[in-house]
């Protein structure tokens, strides 16, 4: 392909374009849409295939970039007669061109499209202008044509010859006439304003009918193509006799104008002749001279009248103007010729088309202010002021029209979305021309915002608190949170997780679980209040966005008391080998103190509070035990006739539901003095168990201490002879006596050596080694007796003090025996099961 400067090509194309700051000041201005314009020309009926131009060199656009911005063409034709090549980058020809049918008689004939890119938007217009080969032979629209000339013809009259119709153009076009050669007629040529030929057949001598009443002649049109194409048409002249004055038209041109939108029947004009000639020489008729073939539907003329009426329907834009040749004939043959220039007044009949070019939907919802949604042509078919055109949308719409090249417009955004409050629009374009009236269309283009991950989760709550009923299953469902996110899709899926803490030490998720996509908390273990009355954690919900979007919320779970637990009696203690007896004196008065039953219940709120009552009794008449204190009083008077030995079973209930309850037996002696009580005593039945393995224990235990004492043994054997060896070496030295004192050994009235420490020990042995009992000596209280029927007696319990151990040689093996004795009689009390 060559430049347009080059005269030789058959193609030639043209870029026009501005100066390098022009351009940039135009690409700002239509707010990143990019646009250039080019123009090739090319001769019509080329093969389908045929190169036009390499759009993507001419353009400076890489063949990538027409691909990946899906290059495509947009033609308001209704044949597409080109075709883009986006993979080299060229335009050929896709249909077969013919510039007649596509232009007619207008010069010079062209067509343009637009070229539209996406991402980023770009536009540009391609004009394609098409030219004239010699396709066509001058035609006359008769084989023949018939004239009746009266022998009193003047030399120099006039006859209009037929004209002939090319429909190529300028070169290619009607260039000449030519008459077969004769001595009579003469040719001569003319040119219409409108560049169209005709001719004049001249009388060049006076014709003769007697000699030559019928003269053939032949009218040959030739064009100036290469090679020349022509046309013949036949002329056959009838020699008439004289009728020596020709029609006149008393107007050499007639104007008239009709508005597009006029009906069928409205007259236009009315042409009108004279003849000087009387009788039949003087009857004129009118006819159309050379006209189109198609105007032979639009316009009537009446023969006989000369009026001119509209006969079909006409269209300012495709027709701004009509020039006629009427015709005036008498009946002798002669005729004159006048010229009718009808003009077509525009209507405002055609309302504005809108196209969209290109459409972006959805927009993210971050998008830009200023960012293009759509590209849309419109076209009105009008001119002038009926044609021009105002592009508008809604007021209240986030959008603008802003035009780009001509009759485009870009749709852009005029402020920033938010999909949560509007998720799509219905946005109302509307063009108006500026006719009277007004004619306007519209479309309606539904743009849709797509989400971003702009909104956080929100709960329901700013915090929560649950209540659980200790003892629960595990995995058993607490309850639930719920959040929320205004977010779509992906966007809006929502999990939950616990935020990494500490309860107690121990991880959260060591305590409870949440299903991270229902919110459900679940216990992973069974609580109990009494070892932990809350928890408090914190829940994450996190949606599915990038980045993720999270929020928090503190979950408190109260632990609920559950009657799990029954009381526990502190007082009086329940021994398994000792009676317990409380004393009452027989002077005692009514509501004497006997004792208190004190319990403790380890739950909480009405599951602690406890009642006592009296369960049996040797005697219901004598005690009674406060509901809500557990103090043991008399009811009475106590007499002689009441039993010594009294047996009262307490029975403490709490008030849960079911209620729990502990029973307690307490014994009380009615007496004055321990003898008396003695006797009653002794026979209580010994209900203690013993362990079948106690033996295997006491064994073991002596094992044990005879090992230790070997070991003391050895340990005072080494340290004797440790000491009498370093005696021995301070004997034989010069060096002073210094005496060594051990800590708390203290010199006592002068004596050294004396334990500062009292070791007190009560010990009861029996004939059976299984019911020996031993005793740590401790103070006590004189009104509360221990029994042990495995003894031989009853020792009032006193603060008593025994030596049960002699002075040792040292202070240092009297420590270390004591507390191996020490260690050995609390061996055999826990293992042997001995009371101590």
């Amino acid at each position: 392909m060559a430049l347009e400067k080059s005269p030789p090509s058959c193609v030639k194309w043209r870029f026009y374009s501005r100066s390098v700051w022009s351009f940039l000041l135009f690409m700002w201005c239509l707010t990143h849409i990019v646009s250039g314009q080019i123009r090739y020309t090319i001769p019509e009926e080329l093969k389908r295939g045929s190169l036009i131009g390499n759009v993507a060199q001419d353009l400076g656009l890489d063949v990538h970039r027409l691909r990946s911005g899906r290059a495509r063409i947009v033609t308001r034709q209704s044949i597409q007669y080109t075709e883009l090549k986006t993979d080299k980058g060229i335009l050929v020809v896709n249909e077969r061109i013919d510039r007649e049918q596509l232009c007619g008689d207008v010069t010079p004939c062209s067509f343009s499209f637009e070229v539209i890119l996406e991402n980023p938007m770009e536009l540009h217009r391609i004009t394609v202008e098409i030219t004239d080969i010699n396709d066509n032979s001058p035609m006359f629209r008769k084989d023949e044509m018939k004239f009746e000339i009266s022998e009193s013809a003047v030399v120099g009259s006039r006859f209009i010859l037929p004209g002939a119709e090319d429909a190529d153009v300028g070169s290619n076009g009607l260039q000449k006439y030519i008459l077969t050669a004769n001595d009579i007629f003469g040719l001569k040529q003319h040119s219409n304003p409108d560049g169209r030929k005709y001719a004049e057949m001249i009388l060049q001598k006076p014709l003769d009918r007697e000699s030559e009443p019928k003269i053939s002649l032949k009218l040959i049109a030739v064009d100036g193509g290469n090679p020349h194409r022509s046309g013949t048409v036949n002329i056959d002249i009838t020699v008439l006799d004289a009728n020596d004055n020709p029609p006149v038209f008393n107007q050499s041109v007639y104007r008239a104008t009709v508005s597009e939108n006029a009906l069928k029947g409205t007259n236009i004009t009315t042409v009108n002749a004279s003849d000087a000639d009387s009788g039949s020489n003087g009857l004129i008729t009118y006819r159309f001279s050379n006209m189109k073939e198609q105007l032979a539907d639009v316009f009537y003329l009446d023969e006989v009248t000369g009026t001119i009426t509209l006969a079909g329907q006409v269209d300012y834009e495709k027709d701004r103007k009509y020039e006629i040749m009427i015709e005036a004939m008498d009946q002798g043959g002669l005729t004159d010729s006048s010229k009718v220039l009808i003009e077509i007044v525009d209507v405002n009949d055609n309302a504005p088309v809108i196209n969209v070019m290109s459409f972006s939907s959805p927009v993210p919802e971050d998008s830009p202010s200023g960012t293009t949604v759509a590209i849309i042509n419109v076209i009105d078919a009008d001119s002038d002021q009926n044609g021009q055109i105002t592009c508008t949308t809604d007021s209240i719409s986030p959008f603008k029209i802003k035009s780009t090249l001509t009759n485009y417009y870009a749709l852009i955004t005029g402020s920033s979305f938010d999909r949560e409050i509007v998720p799509e629009y219905n946005i109302t374009l509307r063009a108006t021309d500026s006719g009277s009236p007004p004619l306007s269309s519209t479309t309606i283009l539904r743009l849709k915002i797509s989400d971003v991950n702009d909104n956080a989760p929100l709960f329901d709550k700013n915090n929560y608190v649950a209540h659980l009923i200790e003892n629960n299953s595990p995995g058993m469902s607490i309850f639930s949170v719920k959040a929320r996110d205004m977010d779509w899709n992906q966007n809006a899926r929502i999990s939950y997780f616990l935020e990494d803490a500490q309860i107690n030490g121990s991880p959260t998720s060591s305590y409870v679980s949440i299903n991270t996509e229902t919110g459900a908390i679940h216990a992973v273990r069974s609580f109990d209040y009494e070892q932990i009355k809350q928890l408090q954690l914190i829940v994450k919900a996190q949606d599915g966005g990038s980045p993720p979007l999270s929020s928090n919320v503190t979950v408190k779970i109260l632990i609920q008391d559950q009657n799990d637990n029954p009381p526990q009696v502190l007082y009086p203690v329940q021994t398994g080998g000792s009676v317990v007896a409380e004393m009452v004196p027989r002077s005692a008065d009514v509501g004497y103190l006997v004792t208190k039953v004190v319990a403790v219940d380890v739950d909480s709120g009405q599951n602690a509070w406890l009642s006592y009552k009296l369960q049996k009794a040797t005697d219901r008449a004598l005690f009674e035990v406060g509901s809500q204190n557990g103090e043991i009083r008399t009811i009475r008077q106590v007499s002689d006739k009441d039993a010594v030995k009294q047996r009262l079973s307490v029975i403490v209930e709490d008030n849960g539901q079911p209620s729990r309850s502990a029973t307690v037996i307490v014994n009380v002696a009615v007496a004055d003095s321990f003898p008396e009580v003695l006797s009653e005593f002794s026979d209580f039945p010994h209900d203690k168990e013993y362990n079948d393995n106690l033996t295997f224990y006491l064994v073991l235990a002596l094992a044990v201490v005879s090992f230790l004492f070997i070991t003391c043994l050895v340990v005072i054997i080494s340290v004797k002879i440790y000491r009498w060896r370093q005696s021995r070496i301070l004997y034989h030295s010069n060096l002073p006596v210094i005496p060594y004192y051990p800590p708390r050994y203290s010199d006592t009235l002068g004596t050294t050596g004396t334990l500062q420490h009292v070791y007190n020990y009560e010990v009861c042995r029996t004939t059976d080694s299984r019911k020996s009992d031993c005793k740590f000596g401790r103070a006590g209280s004189q009104n509360v007796l221990i029994m042990d029927p495995s003894c031989s007696g009853t020792m009032q319990r006193m603060q008593s003090e025994k030596s049960i151990l002699d002075e040792p040689d040292s202070p240092l093996e009297v420590s270390f025996l004591g507390d191996v004795l020490k260690s050995a009689l609390l061996f055999i009390k826990l293992f042997g099961n001995t009371e101590c």
